[in-house]
Formats: structure tokens, C-alpha cells, sequence
């Protein structure tokens, strides 16, 4: 009985240990410092006022509380003070405090230099666009908006279905009611159905309903007001119209006119991070500031109408949806805050194949859409290798990291040596594989775009 005992106190210690080694105490510490700051000025505060107390009194257990006595010690702060700010400006040194007084401030002056070291994101609300039901589609309601375009061959079709049944498309995917309108009979005659709407009010309509939504709710979850924004940053990659999305955000809540607003278009499925990635950079300036981050992407005038198949892929891909997050740089929002920021890495492929990967243009007929090269796996693989090798460093351990030099070094020396021998005498040196690191030991969670498995296969 005393060894199973010993047994689960022993594995109820050690969860208790891994569970305190998963926490990263500097930022529980960042995160607290105002009101940690708070506590150790009402310290400092009373040190000081207890050091007054003394000199008046010699013997303070014989002293009654009385309003004279507080009057007494209440002025004798006040000349402790003012003594205080005569020794500063005559740089006399600050011997007219105790010891106790003096370490205290020293404390508190160096941790808030070390904090103001720190540059704080903090994530006060996130909101993702819940579609109406009338926007929600299975995949052979889908199958039939194709089929009502009257644009797409049999074999066309054919390759739709496929590409949707492993497209990860449910039974309630979302598309907008400019295209949806076609499942509809005419009023004026109910034996045919209406036309997909693809015009520049149907688009921003779609852009209106999904954005004005998730902005109010992530606004009103962060309790912050649209005259509290101080950036406002809105992805979205295929329609850019004029006056921008920014425009119609700002417009529809009233934010102040002095508000900074991005409107990026054209950047793909990276838009969302790279968004993220301004807004942290915007919200490094000094004061105290909030950002609006929306993402989305509006499927109205999208739908390609032609039938080569690296067109036809976006048809089944893409879906209605959004999101917005609030972003702030106040300390004091850390204590309510969700999530705090730590780092944001970018790689962009520079070569022809990443260019051409995911192409905006026309195909032999003269319909528009969007190419998908079969490339994409590939340059996408190698994009995310490069992200990683850049992020391992600020999340890594030690330990693995220095597994990855010692890796290199081996390698390097290995190769080194094999240029001094002869061919057949190289041949014999060992081969070392490149250190692949564990980021499972530095990073909880990962959360993949939906895309993202074939990138990973293909990596």
C-alpha cells in the first residue's frame, strides 16, 4: 500500500513539474507587471511612510492612531519629498532614505527597464464568419450550380466532382448568394432558374455581409469602439474594388479619420499572416495602440467559367468565410488578452516556378481565373522548410539547437576532409544526415491551412 502511494505521488509531482516547465514565466511575468508595478509602489509607498513613522516616533507601539498623528506624518512625507527633489537638483545623492526604501526603487527601476524591453502584441478578440443557411451548399447542390453555368463540358464536370469528393468539402459549405441564386426557380417563370450574379454590387455585397459581421462581433468580444482603432488592416486577395474594403469598414462604423488603413490584395492564402505580421510592426510605435486585422475572400466575381483544369480547381477550393481579429500594444490589456504575439517569420520564393505557382490571367478562350501550377506542392515545401529554419531559433531549446550545429560541424568537417584524400579514400568517410529537429519540443500546437496536408506530403 505505502509503495503505491509513494507511486502516485511521485507521477502527481512530476505532472506537476512538466506542467510548470510548459510555462513561459517571462511572459506570465510581462503580462502581470502593471499590476506588479502597482504592488511595488504601494510597498515602496509604505516603506517610506514607515521610515517616517520611526524618526518621528522612536517607540511606536506606545503611539495612538489620531488625525493629529496622521497630520504630523502625512507633512513629514511631504518634507521627506521635497528633501527628495532638493537632493536630486543639487545631486547631493539620496542618503536621506533607508536602505529598505532605496532597494525597493532599485528593483523597481530595473524591472521596468527590463519590461519596457519587451514589445507586447496581444490578441484581445478573434471572430471567424458564420454563413446564413441559405448560404450553405452540400456538394450536389454544388454540382448543380456547376451544371447551371452551361459553360462546363461533360468531362469537365467529371473532373469537378472528383477534385470536390477530396476537397474536404461538407455538407453545409458556404457560397454566396450571388451564385447560389441559380438553384432558384424565376418568379416570372418557375420552370427555369435564375442566373448566377457575378457583378460588382453582388461582390460587394458578399464583401458587406461577411466583413460588417465579424467586425461588429470581434469588436463588441473585445470590448473595444471603432473610434478605438487606431489600424485597420483588411486582406483579400482577388477583389480590390474602389473605394477599397477599408474604405467601406471605416465608412460603415464611423472610425476616426485619422485612422491608418491597409488594404493588401493579391498576396494568396499568406495574406492573413502577412497582415498579422504589419499589424505587429504598425503596433511597435510608441503609445498605446489597437489594431483591426480582417481577412477574407470574396467568391462572387471569382467563378471561373472556362474548362482548362488548372483553372477548375479554384471552383471546388474556395469558399465563402472571414475573419477578424483585435490586436493591442497596451500592457494592461494583457491581463484580458487571449493570446500574446511572440514572433512572425516570412520567406517569399523568389524564383519563376513560385511566381508562376498561383497565376491570375486568362485561359485560351479568353475566360479568367486563377492557374494552380502543379508546382505549387513543391514551392510551398520549400517555402515552409525556409520558415522553419528561421523560426527554429526563437522557439527551439538549447538542446536541439545545439544538436543542429553539431550536425553542421560534423558534416562541414567530414567534408573538409574528404577534399584532402583521394576519391576512393572519401568514399570511406562516414555519411552524416542533416539533423532534422524536434519542433514538437518548442512549439504545442500547429495549425495547418486546409491545404496544407498535400504540402507536407509533398515536402
Amino acid at each position: 500500500m505505502s509503495i503505491n502511494l509513494y507511486s502516485i505521488q511521485t507521477q502527481q509531482s512530476d505532472s506537476i513539474c512538466v506542467y510548470f516547465r510548459m510555462i513561459n514565466w517571462v511572459h506570465v511575468l510581462s503580462t502581470n507587471a502593471p499590476a506588479m508595478f502597482a504592488l511595488g509602489f504601494v510597498v515602496l509607498v509604505a516603506q517610506v511612510i514607515l521610515q517616517v513613522v520611526k524618526d518621528l516616533f522612536p517607540e511606536p507601539e506606545n503611539v495612538s492612531i489620531s488625525v493629529e498623528n496622521i497630520t504630523v506624518v502625512v507633512v513629514a512625507v511631504k518634507d521627506l519629498l521635497l528633501r527628495l527633489y532638493k537632493a536630486i537638483a543639487e545631486s547631493d545623492g539620496f542618503e536621506i532614505f533607508s536602505p529598505a526604501v532605496k532597494t525597493t526603487a532599485l528593483i523597481l527601476a530595473v524591472a521596468a527597464w527590463m519590461v519596457r524591453r519587451d514589445s507586447p502584441i496581444y490578441m484581445l478578440s478573434f471572430e471567424t464568419f458564420k454563413a446564413p443557411d441559405d448560404w450553405k451548399c452540400d456538394q450536389d447542390e454544388i454540382m448543380e450550380m456547376m451544371k447551371r453555368q452551361k459553360c462546363f463540358t461533360q468531362e469537365s464536370l467529371n473532373f469537378l466532382r472528383r477534385i470536390l469528393d477530396r476537397s474536404g468539402t461538407g455538407p453545409a459549405t458556404a457560397w454566396p448568394p450571388g451564385i447560389t441564386q441559380c438553384l432558384k426557380p424565376k418568379e416570372d417563370d418557375p420552370t427555369d432558374h435564375q442566373m448566377a450574379d457575378r457583378s460588382i454590387d453582388a461582390s460587394r455585397k458578399e464583401a458587406q455581409i461577411v466583413i460588417f459581421d465579424i467586425v461588429e462581433k470581434a469588436l463588441a468580444k473585445a470590448n473595444v469602439k471603432p473610434r478605438e482603432i487606431d489600424v485597420l488592416i483588411i486582406n483579400c486577395s482577388l477583389f480590390s474594388p474602389t473605394p477599397s474594403l477599408c474604405a467601406m469598414v471605416v465608412s460603415q462604423f464611423g472610425m476616426r479619420s485619422d485612422v491608418e488603413t491597409y488594404n493588401l490584395s493579391g498576396m494568396g492564402c499568406s495574406a492573413s499572416l502577412i497582415s498579422v505580421d504589419l499589424a505587429k510592426k504598425l503596433l511597435g510605435r510608441k503609445g498605446s495602440r489597437k489594431a483591426l486585422v480582417v481577412s477574407t475572400e470574396i467568391i462572387t466575381p471569382n467563378l471561373y467559367h472556362g474548362n482548362e483544369r488548372g483553372f477548375l480547381i479554384q471552383n471546388t477550393l474556395f469558399r465563402c468565410g472571414g475573419a477578424a481579429i483585435v490586436l493591442s500594444n497596451n500592457w494592461l490589456d494583457g491581463r484580458r488578452a487571449w493570446y500574446k504575439l511572440l514572433h512572425t517569420v516570412r520567406v517569399q520564393g523568389s524564383g519563376e516556378a513560385a511566381y508562376q505557382c498561383v497565376f491570375e490571367t486568362e485561359d485560351e478562350t479568353g475566360e479568367r481565373g486563377v492557374r494552380l501550377s502543379k508546382d505549387i506542392v513543391k514551392v510551398a515545401g520549400k517555402t515552409m522548410e525556409k520558415n522553419f529554419t528561421m523560426l527554429g531559433p526563437s522557439v527551439l531549446p538549447l538542446s536541439e539547437q545545439a544538436l543542429v550545429v553539431w550536425s553542421i560541424a560534423v558534416r562541414f568537417l567530414l567534408k573538409s576532409i574528404g577534399k584532402m584524400l583521394s576519391e576512393e579514400t572519401a568514399a570511406k568517410l562516414p555519411k552524416v544526415k542533416p539533423y532534422v529537429p524536434d519542433f514538437k519540443r518548442g512549439i504545442d500546437h500547429f495549425c495547418i491551412h486546409a491545404g496544407g496536408r498535400a504540402v507536407i506530403d509533398g515536402e
